[in-house]
């Protein structure tokens, strides 16, 4: 988030703005870990921010001396391209990884005010051992160091989140089997982090995606103004969430509700944000001037970004799509061009796969593009791509002025 500052004397109106900024991009604030400014602004404006946010998007606000939690419920639960990360290395989270996490919280919610790393791990290895979680496959021992690895990523998110607090110790030293860590343990936090319209043992569904969609489904009564709130609260949780909304993406009666009430639906988003609306024939996106609300930034610094911002050029000029093998030929060439400016890495034989598909993901994420699963993938254009295809230079011949 930006530290831009905020004087008593800024208009209300300002310091609202920011602080359900401060909100959108972290939606729990723990006192101690996050700025001390920043806390006190949005505990200041939480009755007017929980008001909002219960009208326009059906979120709960939760706040209190030490904690305020704004439960976001996603408006696409199956939206893929933006995984938990490891703090340090910043890759995705894998499918153990998000158990892995789910164990460590059911195990930190029975536990002492304080546990080593190696006793949580302990009660995780036993915990994945019950009958009904190995009868799915799933499986954890801490005999290889890729294991021990996911639980220290795990335990990192933990930290970010303000669930554990590092006491003595370092993680590093727990994985390479000379030490451990202990932490405190925050339940305050660990109550205030499920964000569900239904509590999971609650649910009857046996499959992953009935309990998902019961875990989400928002209960709407077969009346007309129940009807049009619930699509209020979708569209504006979509507007906030996603890089851009496209038309051909949204239900009949979501895209007739928006054609309807679209001028008042993102005004009060952008008096709210600051965010700035881009409206085009095939969508709606919001625009962040100051670059702060977004995990994916394009362009922005670096090899890989630079990358992206190539192939995001090529993908936007080609009419049907390109396969991803086109796309490894050309980053191929690519490397050697800006051989002088890249990591050496880049033109090593097979770098191309991992570098395409590191960027492919992000231009996933911002919804500039779809990927068709075929043995060659097939990279399909969306209309917000547009904007990062390079026409052809127009010249322009001088005239003399004429005496």
């Amino acid at each position: 988030m930006s530290r831009t500052r905020l004087s008593v004397a800024d208009e209300p109106a300002a310091r609202l703005r920011q602080a359900a900024r401060i909100l959108l991009a972290r939606p729990l604030l723990v006192a101690g870990l996050a700025d001390d400014e920043e806390f006190r602004l949005v505990r200041a404006y939480a009755t007017e921010l929980r008001e909002w946010f219960e009208r326009e998007t059906g979120w709960r606000l939760v706040a209190d001396a030490q904690t305020i939690r704004l439960m976001k419920l996603t408006a696409d639960p199956y939206d893929e391209t933006h995984p938990a990360r490891d703090p340090r290395a910043k890759t995705p989270f894998s499918r153990q990884r998000y158990v892995l996490t789910c164990l460590a919280l059911a195990v930190l919610e029975r536990a002492d005010g304080q546990v080593t790393l190696g006793r949580l791990a302990e009660e995780i290895v036993l915990a994945a051992a019950e009958p009904a979680l190995a009868g799915t496959g799933f499986t954890f021992t801490l005999q290889r160091r890729e294991r021990r690895a996911d639980m220290v990523a795990v335990v990192r998110l933990l930290l970010r989140w303000g669930v554990l607090r590092r006491v003595a110790g370092d993680e590093e030293a727990y994985l390479g089997g000379s030490g451990d860590v202990l932490y405190d343990v925050d339940r305050r936090v660990i109550s205030g982090l499920l964000a569900a319209t239904c509590g999971p043992s609650m649910i009857s569904e046996s499959t992953p995606a009935g309990r998902l969609d019961a875990l989400t489904q928002d209960v709407v009564l077969d009346l007309d103004d129940a009807r049009n709130r619930a699509l209020r609260h979708r569209l504006t949780r979509l507007l906030l969430e996603q890089p851009v909304i496209y038309y051909d993406e949204l239900s009949d009666p979501e895209r007739a509700y928006l054609t309807g009430q679209r001028f008042a639906l993102v005004n009060r988003i952008t008096q709210l944000t600051g965010l700035v609306a881009e409206v085009r024939a095939e969508g709606i996106a919001l625009v962040d001037p100051a670059d702060e609300l977004t995990d994916v930034r394009m362009p922005a610094e670096g090899m890989q970004s630079h990358l992206t911002l190539l192939l995001a050029e090529r993908i936007a000029t080609a009419d049907r799509g390109v396969r991803v093998s086109e796309l490894h030929r050309h980053t191929r060439k690519l490397a050697q061009e800006h051989r002088s400016y890249w990591r050496k890495h880049a033109t090593d034989p097979g770098a191309e796969i991992d570098l395409v598909a590191t960027a492919l993901e992000a231009l996933r994420a911002l919804k500039l593009i779809t990927v068709e699963p075929t043995d060659d993938p097939l990279v399909l254009a969306r209309p917000a791509i547009a904007r990062y295809a390079l026409a052809e230079p127009t010249i322009r011949e001088r005239k003399e002025p004429v005496l």
